[in-house]
């Protein structure tokens, strides 16, 4: 036998204690027996595929052998791409992530392999398999490190989308590392990433962030726009496209620098940049993605004039506010949200509010799940802030059950996120109040105390 293995080694046991030829075992495996005979006799050596098939013949679950398999098959002076491709897809749908490591350690120092990695990792993205495509990205980053190439930049990208989570001071770090790098990136692909950029630094409420770069969004989006057929002419031509046309960009710029402003209370400015994307008359184009996109912005705009009137202190908008947005499912989180702010900051009395949203109120703390256009992330931000202001209005008025209850829900999910500001203001809160904190509210407290203090740790 002239390659023998330990995989190869172990099957022939298996056929000795069972008694198999190679043509049982072809049967048993469901191979061809000539293919089956020149494994067996060490005359070739096993595809992923071949080994899957004699895996689970052998009664081990696939992937068994999978880290025998790379320095038995793999590992050869001169690497196999058609054979190392296949091995890391699957390794990828088992998560087996140390075995791909091993696989793009081996690839790396060779010459002409950052480029089907690249392609492998873009298909993984694709698919979902996000972290065993980030492996894969770090390492062809690695390797054009001292690039200005696009597909670093390209990389970074998709590592900054593949390390969005739960951890808050995570999705900050992953920010921070991306965003010296999407200037580096394709037009078309900037817009989406500036994007995503500003939605994570506006659901970490990082107001200058969000301002800095809604701005260049605004920018960027308006010249491509402006660019007209010549665009449409490269969008054909161009695979990746920007997920939305450039005015979608250009007015959504535009929302969020208007929540700068309203988060910096300066509201005249903000009230100006809520026009600029209430009236989008100068669009052109007539599809029906084009009016459904300049009706939303429109919705937008009036929900945000009642918004930046009501936190600008002007009470009286209230009832047209809750108008507005009680019937819209979407849109009662973020409003009941302000609209408690508002109270907190203008000594508003608001119970007869809480009282007609109760029901919601309460589905929204035991659910706590998406709804409508706000993604995950945004709706636990949201809730957790949420839950902080209604702690602050209970607590004031003397209604101490109701604001430890919120309180510590929002402790509880600022732990979990890894929300340090929101912990720090909760525990700041607390102490404020803490003689009126029933002997069951302090004893969740220290316990939710002592989980931040693992966390740290």
């Amino acid at each position: 036998m002239s390659n023998t293995t330990t995989i190869l080694a172990e099957l022939i046991k298996y056929m000795n204690e069972h008694d198999l030829n190679i043509s049982d075992l072809a049967r048993k495996s469901n191979m061809n027996p000539g293919t089956v005979s020149g494994l067996v006799n060490g005359n070739r050596k096993f595809s992923v595929y071949q080994l899957d098939r004699i895996t689970e013949a052998m009664g081990h679950p696939v992937g068994y052998y999978y880290e025998r398999y790379i320095p038995e098959c793999l590992a050869d002076a001169s690497p196999n791409w058609r054979r190392m491709s296949p091995f890391l897809e699957s390794c990828a749908k088992l998560n087996k992530l140390d075995c791909i490591q091993q696989v793009v350690d081996m690839l790396l120092d060779k010459l002409g392999y950052a480029t089907p990695l690249f392609e492998l990792a873009e298909q993984f993205f694709e698919d979902g398999l996000y972290e065993a495509a980030a492996i894969l990205y770090e390492n062809v980053a690695l390797s054009e490190n001292k690039q200005h190439s696009e597909r670093l930049a390209l990389c970074q990208y998709r590592l900054f989308q593949s390390r969005q989570g739960d951890d808050q001071e995570k999705n900050y770090e992953a920010a921070v590392q991306f965003e010296t790098y999407v200037n580096r990136l394709d037009v078309i692909v900037q817009l989406d990433a500036l994007k995503d950029l500003v939605n994570t630094y506006r659901k970490l409420r990082k107001w200058d962030k969000v301002n800095k770069f809604a701005k260049i969004l605004g920018d960027r989006a308006e010249i491509q726009y402006k660019l007209g057929s010549q665009q449409h002419k490269k969008e054909k031509e161009n695979p990746q496209n920007p997920i939305y046309s450039p005015f979608v960009y250009w007015a959504f710029s535009y929302l969020l620098q208007a929540e700068v402003c309203d988060a910096k209370k300066d509201y005249e400015t903000g009230f100006k940049h809520i026009q600029k994307y209430a009236d989008l008359n100068w669009v052109k184009e007539e599809d029906e993605t084009t009016l459904k996109w300049k009706h939303q912005f429109k919705e937008w705009a009036e929900a945000n004039t009642y918004l930046n009137k009501l936190m600008s202190g002007e009470v009286s908008v209230l009832p047209d506010y809750i108008a507005y947005f009680s019937s819209k499912k979407d849109e009662i989180l973020p409003a009941l949200d302000n609209i408690v702010e508002a109270a907190n900051r203008y000594n508003i009395n608001v119970d007869d509010v809480l009282q007609q949203f109760e029901a919601e109120i309460l589905s929204l703390m035991e659910e706590q799940e998406n709804v409508g256009v706000y993604n995950q992330q945004f709706f636990v931000e949201r809730f957790t802030h949420f839950s902080k202001e209604l702690a602050v209005y209970y607590l004031h008025k003397g209604m101490f059950s109701e604001g430890f209850r919120f309180l510590l829900s929002c402790l509880e999910k600022s732990t979990a996120i890894n929300n340090k500001s929101y912990i720090l203001e909760c525990v700041r809160l607390f102490e404020s109040f803490r003689e009126n904190a029933s002997s069951d509210a302090n004893a969740v407290y220290r316990n939710l105390i002592s989980e931040v203090d693992v966390y740290e740790e």
